[in-house]
């Protein structure tokens, strides 16, 4: 690529001092030259100013207002983007070296494509990494069926996003993948089997703090797809897919928020709607079921200590299926 096409990336952020420079270093340390690069934050109270301060000559815009929460902030960076692609990458998270030079070449390579997507390495609030998040060559279909893609190892063509337009604000959890499923429409997805971003896990991140709140948004999202003319067509086909998937969803998210048997009445439920999506994470299962008569928090501990040892020695070489392991 003679011309680099202009990308923009927007970091929305409130109160994340901790990890906020972290981010931003990993955006503009890109070396990516043409760039376009907005951070927007909710009126924290945190010094989060001084440090985007600190790298004002080399951000293109920003501020800092109260606002209605991370959607809207997205929003208010995508309506000023001017980039041929566009992303976000939220102020915890990390982009790893060379993500977006390799994101552009893939949606350059592929123009019927409406987005790319890599995986997602899970690393905690030190940046210790525990968990290789992979996907594959899904479809529309597979979104619909809750096939949860990292957000921060997303990147889209804008003209297609355009199209599907910005954030819904109703959406907290799922906003994200709300997104995939209207600009899935427009074009092709195209998976790269390497990690564009890291997601940080931590004591005060949504899918931790506010675990239950993504699966009542899966139901939320399943009931809304059969009044889409672009979803209508394949719901029918698949309706018991796609609602196996959204129980499956809510029963990962209630066994990370700490309640094994709501965990186990949503895995039951989406095992009688389409068992294959239910026993795809047979492991989970079977730790909520112990953990209704046995202590495993010990347990999981030390799995978790393996798995990071594992990945410090093999990160590049390890493969998982998609879940957040906590």
């Amino acid at each position: 690529m003679d011309a680099l096409p202009r990308v923009t990336i927007v970091t929305p952020s409130y109160n994340q001092a901790a990890y906020l420079e972290q981010t931003i270093c990993s955006v503009l340390d890109q070396g990516y030259e043409n760039l376009e690069y907005f951070v927007v934050d909710g009126g924290s109270t945190d010094g989060s100013q001084a440090i985007i301060g600190k790298y004002a000559s080399r951000i293109d815009w920003w501020v800092s207002e109260t606002d209605l929460g991370q959607a809207e902030a997205i929003n208010k960076g995508f309506t000023r983007a001017t980039g041929d692609y566009i992303a976000w990458i939220n102020s915890d998270d990390l982009y790893q070296p060379g993500a977006i030079l390799s994101a552009v070449k893939t949606l350059e390579d592929h123009p019927r494509a409406c987005m790319a997507f890599g995986d997602v390495l899970s690393i905690d609030a030190e940046g210790h990494p525990f968990n290789l998040m992979t996907y594959g060559d899904w479809t529309l279909k597979d979104l619909m069926c809750f096939n949860i893609i990292g957000q921060p190892g997303v990147f889209m063509r804008r003209s297609d996003q355009l199209k599907a337009g910005l954030l819904d604000l109703s959406y907290r959890f799922l906003l994200d993948h709300h997104l995939w499923l209207r600009i899935a429409q427009y074009g092709e997805m195209v998976y790269v089997p390497q990690t564009w971003a890291s997601a940080r896990i931590h004591a005060k991140a949504k899918n931790v703090a506010l675990a239950r709140g993504f699966g009542q948004e899966a139901y939320q999202l399943a009931a809304w797809m059969p009044y889409q003319p672009g979803l209508a067509d394949l719901y029918k086909k698949n309706r018991r897919r796609i609602w196996a998937g959204a129980n499956r969803m809510n029963g990962r998210y209630l066994l990370d928020g700490g309640e094994p048997w709501k965990a186990l009445r949503a895995y039951i439920r989406s095992f009688i709607q389409f068992p294959p999506i239910a026993l795809s994470e047979w492991r989970r299962i079977g730790y909520a079921a112990v953990s209704l008569f046995f202590n495993v928090e010990k347990l999981k501990l030390q799995y978790l200590e393996r798995r990071k040892n594992t990945l410090f020695d093999t990160t590049d070489d390890s493969e998982d299926d998609g879940t957040i392991e906590k």
